[in-house]
């Protein structure tokens, strides 16, 4: 999933500003549908590990996203595109390892720990990347935060935890055994930002090729990984009945979700701009919370506020992102 925050996208219009052109509608269907999917992709992951481990899946998946996203590459932008001209190979593969092995690996891994609600977990975690991202660009830039930036990420994270805690914030300090599946999941959802934001990096690339290039020289690390666990017995290798039963959470999360969320959501941010086209990642977790329930897993009263308090800080902190660009 793209989820970005201003001047994070290596090529973005005016910050804020919307198309006078009537293309606003377009690229708001887009995001829309983009969450939409994103959002139903944890309750798919749910079933689909309960039969086989997160670093196999997560390199069947990317490896029939990657097909994906080299044809549509080559339809685009011709064969040239995916020659490295205008960037460094070594950087597109640590970021290629990053963004798709670190996120697949930890987030899904994060949410089988996590057990049936780990869903409603990873998804609000989704929904707090541009807080996270803040954290992230401060750090890189060795500025904190501006103050209401800050109490908006922490207003955030309080959300998180009702949510993790299901009302129960008392339950952070009586159930430590919680904190590695949650802990998993928040590395999974940085990583995604670092490597969102590095597509600065390539200025010179599309949207479109950083994301198949990078994924292209990132797969030997994902299918390395699963291979070497497989090896040594640390996951269980997969039976013949389980790949079939996990057959339509992989043509979900790969075809769909691995590709045309993240086509869409591209293409939404690019009209919108991602100051704009943020406020959508809050359609994530409403999307995950109400397949979840139609499943039978039914959210608690403490983390539905959660999750409204997680929403409520994202809409303030972009506003006074707005306010804060328009002054400056």
């Amino acid at each position: 999933m793209k989820i970005t925050r201003e001047n994070a996208a290596p090529v973005q219009p005016a910050q804020g500003s919307f198309p006078a052109d009537g293309g606003y509608f377009k690229g708001m269907v887009a995001c829309v549908v983009a969450a939409l999917l994103f959002g139903t992709m944890f309750p798919v992951m749910t079933h689909a590990l309960t039969h086989i481990d997160p670093f196999s899946f997560t390199a069947l998946r990317y490896l029939l996203g990657g097909v994906c996203f080299v044809l549509l590459l080559r339809l685009r932008e011709g064969p040239g595109a995916l020659r490295l001209e205008g960037g460094s190979g070594w950087l597109a593969w640590l970021l290629g390892s990053v963004g798709f092995c670190g996120f697949g690996s930890f987030v899904f891994l994060g949410q089988k720990l996590a057990g049936p609600e780990g869903a409603l977990t990873a998804s609000i975690m989704m929904a707090t990347q541009p807080m996270i991202g803040l954290l992230v660009n401060s750090a890189m830039k060795k500025v904190a935060p501006p103050l209401p930036a800050f109490l908006f990420i922490l207003m955030s994270f309080v959300g998180i935890a009702l949510v993790v805690t299901k009302g129960d914030l008392a339950a952070l300090l009586s159930q430590p055994q919680n904190y590695s599946a949650n802990a998993l999941i928040v590395v999974g959802a940085a990583c995604w930002v670092v490597y969102t934001f590095s597509g600065a990096y390539f200025p010179r690339w599309s949207p479109l090729k950083y994301t198949t290039i990078t994924l292209l020289l990132g797969l030997p690390t994902i299918v390395g990984l699963a291979v070497a666990l497989l090896a040594i017995g640390a996951v269980p290798v997969p039976s013949q009945a389980d790949l079939i039963a996990i057959l339509p959470d992989l043509l979900y999360m790969g075809p769909i979700a691995g590709f045309a969320a993240v086509l869409l959501w591209m293409t939404g941010n690019k009209i919108l701009t991602p100051l704009n086209g943020v406020l959508f990642v809050d359609i994530v977790p409403i999307t995950t919370f109400t397949v979840s329930a139609l499943t039978g897993v039914v959210p608690s009263a403490g983390q539905l506020i959660g999750a409204g308090l997680s929403g409520t800080a994202l809409i303030l902190n972009n506003l006074y992102l707005r306010r804060r660009a328009a002054r400056g």
